[in-house]
């Protein structure tokens, strides 16, 4: 599991630092982690498209908590939020542009000769494997739409 194998130590330097919103952020990520090894069925550990999608909804719930923090005019909780999804993202691999997205969305409906929006399902499960972990499923999925609607 490359995506955390060098979590104990960031936390040890976290604590060194005493850094508590980076460290809340790390026991955050360990706990998910512990949590999703030892659920039924989870077999001898995550692997590494597990760990990203584990990574990938743990930003996002924080995203989501920082924008209602926000429309209900409370900054001074969704700035710690932010913080914290930007100290998850880190552990995940970087994130290919919307550009690059397009392109590959464009290469893989040419492959699949998909020629219009009933065809959504078929580029999408081979897109998200493509770019798992690389870019949002959201994102992914708007331009898939956008292109199979034009």
């Amino acid at each position: 599991m490359a995506v955390l194998s060098n979590l104990s130590e960031e936390i040890k330097n976290a604590m060194r630092e005493k850094d508590s919103l980076k460290l809340e952020s790390l026991r955050a990520i360990k706990s998910a982690l512990i949590l999703a090894q030892t659920a039924s069925g989870a077999g001898a550990g995550l692997n590494e498209e597990a760990s990203i999608k584990l990574l990938q909804r743990l930003v996002k719930q924080r995203k989501e908590s920082a924008l209602i923090y926000k429309e209900q005019g409370r900054n001074d909780l969704a700035e710690p939020e932010e913080a914290q999804a930007k100290i998850i993202a880190s552990f995940l691999p970087e994130q290919l542009s919307e550009e690059e997205v397009i392109k590959i969305v464009s290469e893989v409906i040419s492959q699949t000769g998909a020629v219009g929006i009933k065809d959504m399902g078929k580029v999408m499960g081979v897109t998200s494997k493509k770019l798992a972990g690389k870019a949002e499923g959201r994102l992914i999925a708007d331009i898939v739409k956008k292109k199979l609607s034009s």
